[in-house]
């Protein structure tokens, strides 16, 4: 891809946990905010983002590891909730702004199920920090993060 020095790439390193990001999501907000581009591309970054997740926690339950799969499944589902929030021209920056973004969106949709399998997501996110979950129960909950990101794509659709 493309050739980081290594300080920069400590940089963003950085700069990422701090703002709870990805260091793709980093990147792709500066090239985004730097390049002046239109709010649907901000819509594709969240999107594209979200289905590479759900991609690498399912190679990651392949290959065993369930802690970095848990992750990569909350990133997943916390992008296209970003996505959706791009599409009705609001930007979400913390935890605190996509649970409440949720819950609007649940009550709005009038999808009671939406709770429930966003639930499923920051229990995998809690599970990358505290390792507590059987694989099973994170194969499962992974299985509705994916439905939840179906659910959402439809209302950006909309």
């Amino acid at each position: 891809m493309i050739a980081i020095p290594e300080k920069m790439e400590k940089r963003i390193r950085e700069e990422a946990k701090k703002k709870d990001l990805s260091e793709e999501e980093l990147i792709l907000n500066a090239v985004y905010e730097f390049l002046k581009l239109d709010p649907e591309s901000r819509i594709e970054i969240h999107l594209s983002l979200s289905d590479k997740y759900l991609r690498e926690a399912e190679d990651l339950v392949k290959k065993g590891d369930y802690v970095q799969a848990s992750e990569k499944a909350w990133g997943a589902a916390s992008q296209v909730v970003k996505a959706v929030a791009a599409k009705r021209g609001e930007e979400l920056r913390s935890h605190g702004e996509l649970h409440r973004f949720v819950a609007e969106l649940r009550r709005g949709i009038r999808d009671a199920e939406l709770s429930t399998l966003w639930a499923s997501a920051t229990s995998l996110h809690q599970n990358f920090y505290e390792n507590w979950l059987p694989s099973e129960t994170v194969n499962d909950w992974i299985e509705n993060v994916k439905k939840f990101v179906e659910k959402l794509k439809v209302e950006i659709k909309k």
